[in-house]
């Protein structure tokens, strides 16, 4: 039985899952079998030079060896945005995903090809992910083309080594797809796959030498993961995971949105980004309800939002306080979204989802309900090390709630600190970079010798997925 939480809400704890039958949609790519089946025959693949010594262009071929080591590529594969850089450069985030405008149906645009498109309103998704794993490996291998070829990374495969993540408790058969892939098709030197949360639990250990645990808070696109690590290794039986993430906030808004003022259900972009621009989360829930219905210059949470037209305005801004009119309409043209209680009744999904009928805990209580999972003597180290990553934790106000509710539920005489890094969303990827740098970084990965002599065995050996 379920432990139930405040208001009768319970937690998801993850299992590992061996199939993939609560996944939709699900491909297997068809790849070289071990059995002797051949791939269907590509192209000359431009991914790959053709000779060992063939010259890669475009001015990053002089940073291939990085102090006397071969370079590695870091990839935070995202549902929603993929976190990518050689470990010697900056990280670029850029959306994991493909597009179709409304204007151009036939043309597919993927990733930051984005800002080409002229016209984005009605745009439409192609995602690798769904519900959290990846099932759409045409997509993927899409993107991962664009991303590794000539207009962005150019990988020389042969002198590259890869970090890339995945999911908590993925499905067997993605990660023995995502083997083949990197291994067979695109031909890495070594891979290291890994969850995006031990890169970040890395990152904050190397911050905080002295510190032997912490809690990491990853509220992403499609869920929320609470996960506690010891000593960089991660304590299983305490993983929580609340169904919870930037789609559904953004879906919810699309909705109240679209009942109560505009018809925007298929303007998912626009639609992101006024979730992105006007959001909070509120301190104190019913007074901020109080004050939404007061009326004129009393209602200090209502805003306006200015949507673009993507003639003269690109996009969209919230109006000043001064220049809004508060009874009447404006006489511009402007298409103007008035915002209230939608400002911070939508990131409150993340602190109560049984608001909307998810009957789960939130956040604070999830993070507390772990820690309680764990041994007594390491409960306070877990309390005083709390890590907030991925992009909802951008939310004004997030980390003071997490902080306010998560003191309220713990004992007096322990200690609660909350950590929101500079970048949440690449915090796991300066993980990763560091990783990369460390003297025992050989020993993690897996050599594409070791595959092909080993095969899957040999990574689920070293992967602690």
């Amino acid at each position: 039985m379920e432990p139930a939480g405040r208001g009768g809400k319970r937690c998801t704890a993850l299992r590992p899952q061996r199939g993939l039958q609560g996944v939709s949609g699900f491909r297997r790519p068809p790849l070289l079998r071990k059995t002797g089946s051949a791939l269907p025959p590509r192209p000359a693949n431009p991914r790959v030079p053709e000779a060992q010594g063939a010259e890669v262009t475009g001015g990053r071929s002089d940073g291939r060896w990085v102090r006397g080591k071969m370079t590695t590529l870091v990839l935070d594969n995202g549902a929603y945005n993929a976190k990518i850089g050689y470990s010697h450069e900056n990280v670029s985030v850029i959306p994991n995903c493909q597009f179709r405008s409304k204007t151009a149906r036939l043309k597919t645009f993927t990733a930051n090809q984005i800002d080409e498109i002229k016209d984005p309103s009605g745009l439409f998704y192609i995602l690798p992910f769904q519900k959290g794993y990846l099932v759409n490996w045409d997509v993927q291998r899409q993107v991962w083309d664009y991303l590794f070829g000539k207009e962005m990374y150019q990988v020389d495969f042969l002198d590259t080594n890869i970090i890339i993540t995945e999911p908590y408790f993925n499905f067997t058969s993605i990660q023995e797809s995502m083997n083949e892939i990197l291994f067979e098709e695109y031909q890495f030197q070594a891979v290291l796959r890994v969850n995006a949360g031990a890169l970040s639990a890395h990152r904050y250990f190397r911050d905080n030498p002295s510190e032997l645990c912490c809690i990491i808070v990853d509220s992403g696109y499609s869920f929320t993961h609470i996960v506690p690590y010891c000593r960089s290794k991660k304590k299983k039986e305490a993983i929580i995971r609340i169904n919870v993430g930037g789609k559904l906030l953004t879906n919810h808004l699309k909705e109240i949105i679209s009942y109560r003022q505009l018809h925007v259900m298929d303007e998912t972009h626009v639609i992101n980004q006024v979730k992105e621009d006007v959001c909070y989360v509120s301190q104190d829930f019913y007074r901020d309800m109080d004050i939404a219905k007061l009326k004129g210059e009393e209602n200090t949470v209502m805003i306006d939002y200015v949507l673009p037209d993507f003639s003269t305005i690109k996009k969209g801004f919230c109006k000043p306080r001064e220049e809004m009119v508060l009874s009447g309409k404006y006489k511009s043209g402007e298409q103007i979204l008035r915002l209230a209680n939608e400002r911070f009744a939508v990131p409150e999904i993340l602190f109560n989802p049984s608001d909307i009928g998810i009957q789960e805990m939130g956040i604070p209580e999830a993070i507390v309900y772990s820690i309680q999972n764990l041994p007594e003597e390491m409960q306070p180290h877990f309390f005083k090390n709390i890590v907030l990553t991925g992009g909802n934790s951008l939310f004004p106000g997030f980390r003071d709630r997490v902080y306010s509710e998560v003191r309220c539920l713990t004992p007096t005489d322990y200690d609660v600190s909350v950590v929101l890094p500079e970048n949440p969303i690449t915090y796991a990827w300066e993980g990763g970079k560091l990783i990369s740098e460390n003297d025992d970084f050989e020993d993690m990965v897996v050599t594409r010798e070791d595959y092909e002599e080993n095969g899957h065995s040999v990574c689920e050996e070293k992967f602690d997925i």
